[in-house]
């Protein structure tokens, strides 16, 4: 189970867009320069992303484009679903009919349906705003421990 590469570098362009945009308008140009990502993904990124209306584009001299809402109100389901649609680990586990063949005696459907409902719910509940916050690596103390012995 993975996300596009198109989902993972749209989450990347709106973090970079969260943090340099403000109010201000961008432009992919920059953004592409800023995180790596090649010109023309940065370009399709922001039309499929203006489009689901994450951004607000404007075009011509002094154009660009800016978040239509603020990093606290845009989550990271949001630019999945811009990108990707419906998140949805399986066929049977979105909102609408699928075209299951075993839909009708399907016991393991209704539990599919749980585990997708808890991923969105994990992705609804990430912020633009909070990518912008440090999360210390568990893996990597923030502080040296001290191992000396103390003796009484």
């Amino acid at each position: 189970m993975r996300l596009s590469s198109l989902a993972d570098y749209a989450v990347v362009l709106m973090s970079a867009a969260a943090r340099h945009c403000g109010g201000m308008r961008c432009n992919a140009r920059a953004l592409a320069e800023e995180t790596g990502l090649p010109l023309p993904t940065a370009q399709k990124l922001v039309s499929k992303l203006s489009a689901a209306g994450l951004i607000e584009s404007v075009r011509g001299a002094g154009g660009g484009f800016r978040l239509s809402r603020p990093p606290a109100a845009i989550t990271l389901a949001d630019i999945v679903e811009a990108v990707d649609g419906p998140i949805t680990i399986t066929v049977c586990s979105g909102d609408h009919a699928s075209d299951c063949a075993i839909e009708g005696s399907c016991h393991v459907r209704p539990h599919w349906q749980i585990v997708n409902r808890t991923i969105r719910a994990a992705l609804a509940g990430v912020t633009l705003a909070s990518l912008g916050q440090h999360i210390p690596d568990p893996k990597r103390p923030e502080h040296p421990i001290n191992l000396k012995r103390t003796v009484s």
